[in-house]
């Protein structure tokens, strides 16, 4: 279970599959292109806040497999794109209201 804030009680493994799940959820959103600026902060403290929490148990000196560490690290590089996916479709969508006004 990852140290921190407390509102996951999840094994390590299934929280990196929760991670992945709510990137997913993320990107679909993001791609409708109708997200407020307001709604992309709350997505990036979101990834910030997950990828924290990963890496705290990643260095934490819990003895781990490593297919567990694999499975950290590939989760680590989900966050890092869905991160500069909602990055690209902010930028879209500025770029979209810059042409059409």
């Amino acid at each position: 279970m990852p140290p921190g804030d407390g509102t996951e009680r999840l094994c390590i493994l299934h929280f990196t599959l929760f991670i992945e799940q709510e990137c997913a959820e993320m990107r679909r959103e993001s791609a409708l292109g109708k997200n407020t600026h307001e709604r992309q902060n709350e997505f990036m403290q979101k990834i910030s806040l997950r990828g924290e929490m990963l890496v705290r148990v990643a260095t934490s000196g819990f003895p781990m497999s490593d297919e567990l560490k694999a499975r950290i690290l590939s989760t680590l590089l989900t966050l890092m794109n869905c991160r500069e996916n909602l990055d690209r479709a902010a930028m879209r969508q500025s770029a979209l209201r810059r042409f059409a006004g």
